[in-house]
């Protein structure tokens, strides 16, 4: 018997494009899906465009969560399959992904199945292109975390992700107290209750960028105080799968990129990061930026410099 897959689909005012993302789902070769999405007290057309597809078998969850995390977790109850897959309301997937991913794990039920993405831009398919990353590859899922973090820049968007269910069962499911970048948590909690990543090539995430009032946008403090705690979470997670040299600086990398995105502002949250990375070992993470920041930063140090490219924003 093929095993079945739940698309599980957390939507909150997606209108403009929930459509596409379950057409893409339906459309899959991998015949055997069931796609469950949570509508998460909708106000604007979600809900009716929803309604239309639940003749063509799309299981509709309608409740007030409040969260995606919750949302996620809500499907999740409700899900039968064999494999779980969740799936954000906004992007794409190429019509053969879930069949490759399948067919990759090949039965095995102590890996994830990883996939290949790109970012498109202003709902136009023709801006796609690839983002290829040292991750697509077969890994040891400890190493594949220590590899994404180095360079402070991980891809652990949900959609990328083919998991088993009893990897997801023994990691649990979503921590309904985080908001922004609640798919590092997850996703390093999920990898480190797995053996391997198992790249499938051909698979393909459209990753829809430059939403406005997106998700990850926001910037706020209580935003802020999620990315806080779920990095803290994340890294704890592979710490306690392993920690050795390689694997703490991964950590204090990840830490590191918390600082310099958000300074010179939430100072409580910054120093207690700056500690947790000395108590790591410190970081060989040099500040991001345009190539005036980094001729800047030659001259006046990182911290000035960042100073200075806010005042311009303004």
């Amino acid at each position: 018997m093929r095993p079945l897959v739940s698309v599980i689909i957390p939507c909150h005012n997606a209108a403009s494009f929930v459509g596409e993302a379950l057409v893409s789902v339906m459309n899959q070769t991998w015949s055997s899906i069931e796609i469950i999405v949570v509508d998460d007290g909708s106000t604007d057309e979600s809900s009716a465009i929803l309604k239309d597809y639940t003749i063509h078998g799309v299981h509709l969850i309608t409740e007030v969560c409040g969260s995606a995390a919750k949302a996620r977790n809500r499907g999740f109850q409700e899900a039968k399959g064999d494999y779980i897959k969740f799936f954000d309301a906004d992007d794409l997937l190429s019509p053969d992904h879930i069949s490759l991913q399948v067919e990759q794990l090949s039965g095995r039920m102590d890996a994830v199945a990883s996939a290949e993405w790109g970012r498109f831009y202003d709902g136009d398919l023709d801006s796609f292109k690839l983002n290829p990353e040292d991750t697509w590859r077969d890994m040891e899922s400890s190493e594949w975390l220590i590899e994404a973090w180095r360079k402070a820049r991980p891809m652990m968007q949900p959609g990328i992700f083919l998991i088993p269910r009893p990897v997801l069962e023994s990691a649990g499911g979503w921590d309904e107290e985080l908001t922004l970048i609640d798919d590092f948590d997850f996703f390093s909690r999920v990898l480190c209750h797995a053996n391997e990543v198992l790249f499938t090539p051909g698979a393909i995430l459209y990753y829809r960028s430059g939403i406005s009032g997106s998700l990850s946008g926001r910037n706020n403090r209580q935003a802020v105080e999620s990315a806080f705690h779920s990095l803290m979470r994340g890294t704890n997670h592979l710490l306690a799968r392993r920690s050795d040299k390689q694997a703490r600086l991964a950590c204090a990398n990840i830490l590191q990129d918390f600082i310099y995105t958000y300074y010179p502002h939430h100072s409580d949250l910054t120093v207690q990061m700056s500690a947790r990375i000395q108590e790591l070992g410190g970081s060989c993470l040099e500040a991001d930026g345009p190539p005036g920041f980094h001729r800047l930063r030659k001259l006046i140090g990182w911290k000035a410099s960042r100073r200075v490219q806010r005042l311009m924003r303004r």
